[in-house]
């Protein structure tokens, strides 16, 4: 069965890149893929989406209106896209940004503090990389092992120091849900 997936927040805060590393770590592990980004004017703090379709089965179109799983990273996105997740869809959040919340009680929320993580780390644009560990560790929409290579595949080896920071963050989200699953 495939999944929908929507990724929403600020520019600046990896959306694109979240989405594209969810594609490549689909692409390995042989999966159909799509990716339909979408950002506002300015270059940093505007508006920064993106949809991925994942699937075992040829995909008809890259739009998303109601995904199963929403990873979000800033309040305006939670409040603007939180009706469109079905029912019993995932929501992943970072709640170090995001205090007041959802409206909504028929989601799987998992509620991850990823900026402040990613403090931890050193760097609060991991932010992204923390969340995406944690949508690998309860969705098993694509394997941790796939996301790491996909890291390794996309981020150029002349910049190691960052590959490996965000296979890092990766590992922390990994962590911080593995006692959610189930």
């Amino acid at each position: 069965m495939g999944s929908k997936i929507m990724i929403a927040g600020s520019g600046g805060q990896g959306i694109l890149f979240l989405g594209k590393i969810i594609c490549q770590a689909a692409m390995l592990e042989g999966k159909n893929v799509t990716w339909f980004p979408s950002y506002g004017a300015e270059m940093r703090g505007g508006t920064a989406s993106c949809t991925v379709v994942v699937s075992p089965d040829m995909i008809g179109s890259p739009i998303v209106k109601n995904p199963d799983t929403m990873i979000i990273l800033n309040s305006a996105s939670l409040s603007r896209y939180q009706s469109r997740i079905v029912d019993k869809g995932y929501l992943f959040y970072d709640s170090s940004l995001i205090s007041n919340g959802f409206e909504r009680k028929d989601l799987n929320v998992s509620a991850v503090p990823s900026s402040k993580i990613a403090e931890e780390l050193g760097n609060p644009r991991l932010s992204n990389m923390v969340l995406l560990g944690a949508f690998t560790g309860i969705t098993n929409v694509i394997s941790a092992d796939s996301v790491r290579s996909a890291i390794d595949l996309t981020v150029p080896s002349s910049r190691a120091e960052i590959k490996q920071k965000n296979i890092d963050a990766i590992e922390r989200g990994l962590e911080f849900v593995s006692g959610q699953k189930g």
